[in-house]
């Protein structure tokens, strides 16, 4: 039995899920991805595009935590774009999110595959990366409150994991090895391996789309938030340059389980305490999945219950208040996109799609400054409005570098959002205006 999409989302989060949320949406990042930066800019160009991208992160975070907290909706950057910039606004940023949750995921999934074939090479890669997904479906409709706890427990012990992994590889860091051959594409390489640094931090906006699930949102959101990018900044810098140094890189940076090998080069790969490794290498893998399909579904729920996307998504279970048909509509594309491409076009494309994102959350951050000068915001963006200014120059930075490098993968994209573009303005969509009230009640003209 469903309810009306009218019927509220429960408010249960508190800080704690939210530092688990955020963290495991993104703590994949750690595990593979980034990686396959190293093959288009060596070592330190590698370094030097995470360093511009972490400074990009910090001051969008803290920005996007303005308006997480000012208009704590579930379609975070769709809600913030519609309210100033006005419905096609809204529509670009909701396609730029789905784009980056929706594709992320079976990304994601996929690496699982890879690692679970690495432990057990029997096991293929894609039946596994699908029944992953479904399982995350599942317990996502179960009840926002029992995901997050399992989101605790699973980014508690993917963190912990981490800190193992360094504590093992860093005696064996050499120098040498680091700085062997360190920008072989020079500073081109630099833009090439930007969207790669990106994967190091993607998703950690999402926890924006659990806004109307999180007890006072405008203390705790920021508190949840700053907390997880701290922890993800130690956990990217000291991964990438530990790994860096104890073999010749360029071994690992075209591979979906880079991790488990760097300890199979240590140990020995017959080693026990690799396969032990690689075994719970997964819960990293595992928290990411998971965040991401929840986070999705929060984006299709949002745009349903706003008339962007078929109405019966915006449907919320009776029983455990989740959006079952947004989580089942997700795993859908989620499957699609396994079997269609290569993990470093969907990761591009993933990317791609939180780029334009971040850029219309700025946007709409410095158009509402001056659009509602009296809206309440309890988190103020600091230094305002250098930082917002920072996180706009520098995605436009890696929005050009993407397309550059990019340019089959960028005209997907486009093409994708002109056509969604031309759907909405034939349907007369873009001359309807919501208000805050209908934005979250899904209005029966829909």
């Amino acid at each position: 039995m469903t309810a009306t999409p009218a019927e509220q989302l429960k408010r249960v989060l508190k800080p704690v899920h939210l530092w688990a949320i955020a963290v495991g949406l993104v703590i994949s990042g750690e595990y593979f991805g980034w990686n396959l930066g190293w093959a288009v800019s060596g070592t330190i160009g590698f370094l030097i595009a995470t360093l511009v991208i972490t400074v990009m992160y910090i001051t969008f975070i803290f920005s996007y935590t303005e308006l997480t907290t000012s208009i704590p909706h579930a379609g975070g950057a769709f809600a913030y774009a519609y309210r100033a910039i006005g419905p096609v606004g809204g529509l670009i940023a909701g396609y730029a999110t789905l784009i980056d949750f929706l594709l992320a995921s079976p990304a994601i999934a996929i690496s699982l595959g890879s690692y679970l074939h690495f432990l057990y090479p029997a096991i293929p890669i894609m039946q596994s990366a699908m029944l992953f997904n479904v399982a995350f479906i599942i317990l996502n409709i179960s009840g926002v409150k029992e995901s997050a706890t399992f989101s605790v427990f699973i980014t508690i012990l993917a963190v912990a994991e981490l800190l193992l992994y360094m504590g093992i590889v860093s005696p064996h860091f050499k120098m040498g090895n680091y700085l062997h051959n360190p920008m072989p594409f020079g500073w081109a390489g630099v833009f090439a391996a930007l969207p790669f640094a990106v994967w190091f931090y993607l998703a950690i906006e999402g926890v924006a789309m659990v806004a109307e699930e999180v007890k006072e949102p405008k203390k705790n959101i920021p508190r949840g938030y700053i907390s997880a990018l701290a922890t993800l900044v130690a956990l990217a810098l000291g991964v990438m340059i530990l790994t860096g140094g104890i073999t010749d890189w360029r071994k690992l940076s075209n591979l979906d389980y880079p991790l488990p090998e760097a300890i199979g080069i240590v140990l020995g790969k017959t080693s026990g305490l690799t396969k032990i490794f690689a075994s719970i290498g997964l819960f990293g893998l595992i928290a990411s999945l998971h965040g991401t399909i929840l986070a999705s579904s929060r984006q299709i729920f949002a745009m349903a219950r706003s008339g962007y996307l078929p109405r019966g998504l915006a449907n919320i279970n009776h029983r455990f208040k989740t959006p079952h048909w947004a989580l089942v509509a997700g795993g859908v594309v989620s499957f699609a996109a396994i079997y269609s491409g290569t993990t470093a076009q969907i990761i591009v494309l993933s990317v791609l799609g939180a780029i334009v994102m971040y850029l219309m959350s700025m946007l709409s951050l410095f158009i509402l400054r001056k659009k509602e000068p009296s809206l309440e915001r309890p988190f103020a963006s600091p230094f305002y409005p250098v930082f917002p200014a920072t996180a706009l120059a520098i995605s436009a930075i890696c929005l050009f570098a993407i397309i550059y490098f990019n340019v089959m993968v960028s005209l997907v994209f486009f093409a994708g959002l002109a056509i969604v573009i031309i759907i909405f303005i034939l349907m007369g969509k873009h001359k309807i205006k919501l208000t805050d009230e209908l934005m979250m009640a899904a209005p029966e003209f829909w």
